[in-house]
């Protein structure tokens, strides 16, 4: 995912030509009498109930909010964010590796090991998480031996306790995804920008804008279909390409700068909540400002105990 902390393009927006086309009154109040009246516990009109929606631990129920409503996920790496991220009611949690650059320091997600993804994934499972709970393979995993690819997810699933496991890419390993899943491996699928392979593509950018490109994505959304992905993420994906193909395909197609026209969002927890250090990508909206909050309270704490006010 462009989870790391680099720079984004402005997005842009092709014509739909490069889109692919597959044939496929404030109340009033009596007077009160001597006897005391019920309490009224009818909200105000102007607060609105919160809806409640309950999530399930299983692929199953991903796949199946294709159609009905917008799929929530967000990124994890330790107990803290996992727990608050499940009673938050998120519908799936990653644990991606972009924990390289936003926990380890790193630049890329490159240097992100198994044993790094081993020891997030564990620490958000024993958080947990009433939702289903998936772990990214890391970098040149899924380019070696089937029986290596077999080997590490089973140790996410077994070690891990991840319920899935993401891996980035589309023709190119769609047949050995379906082997996974016949083995009983649940996998999400992953499009458009791949961060894996961001030294080898020069950088980030959109994906899909030339209809040569559009048409490329879409053929690899229909191989990760027929290898059996219960849901695709399509990042930094054209937004008409990403609308398209989102009615082309019968997994979930869950967006990240892809638009509004995906059937779900992810995004990186600590972009959203501004606690980042650096930059974040432009299409993310914060709901919060971590970096002040954390950076004011540990001021006030400092200064507390220099003048001996604890």
């Amino acid at each position: 995912m462009a989870e790391e902390k680099n720079k984004q393009g402005d997005e842009t927006t092709s014509s739909n030509d490069q889109s692919p086309k597959p044939s496929r009154s404030r109340s009033t109040r009596g007077r009160q009498s001597s006897k005391a009246k019920p309490a009224d516990h009818r909200l105000s009109r102007k607060v609105k109930a919160k809806s409640f929606v309950s999530v399930e631990a299983n692929t199953t129920y991903i796949r199946n909010l294709k159609g009905k409503r917008p799929i929530v996920a967000l990124t994890a790496y330790d107990s803290i964010m996992g727990s608050a991220l499940s009673e938050a009611n998120v519908d799936f949690i990653l644990v991606g590796d972009s924990l390289g650059t936003t926990i380890l320091g790193y630049e890329t997600t490159i240097p992100v090991t198994m044993d790094d993804m081993l020891r997030h994934t564990a620490a958000v499972r024993r958080a947990n998480p009433k939702c289903l709970l998936v772990a990214d393979l890391p970098f040149g995993e899924a380019s070696m031996s089937f029986d290596r690819l077999l080997d590490s997810s089973r140790r996410l699933m077994q070690e891990g306790g991840a319920d899935a496991i993401k891996i980035e890419g589309g023709r190119d390993v769609a047949d050995d995804i379906e082997k996974l899943v016949a083995t009983g491996v649940p996998v999400l699928g992953h499009i458009g920008l791949l961060p894996q392979t961001v030294k080898a593509i020069g950088g980030y950018r959109k994906f899909g804008e030339t209809r040569e490109e559009a048409e490329a994505i879409y053929t690899d959304a229909i191989t990760l279909e027929e290898a059996g992905c219960f849901a695709i993420i399509g990042e930094m994906l054209e937004e008409n390409v990403a609308r398209e193909l989102s009615r082309q395909v019968s997994p979930p197609l869950i967006g990240i700068g892809s638009g509004d026209g995906c059937d779900g969002q992810i995004l990186v927890t600590t972009d959203l909540l501004g606690w980042s250090c650096g930059q974040v990508p432009k299409f993310v909206k914060p709901y919060l400002n971590m970096n002040k909050l954390v950076s004011d309270a540990l001021g006030k704490y400092i200064e507390d105990v220099r003048s001996k006010k604890l």
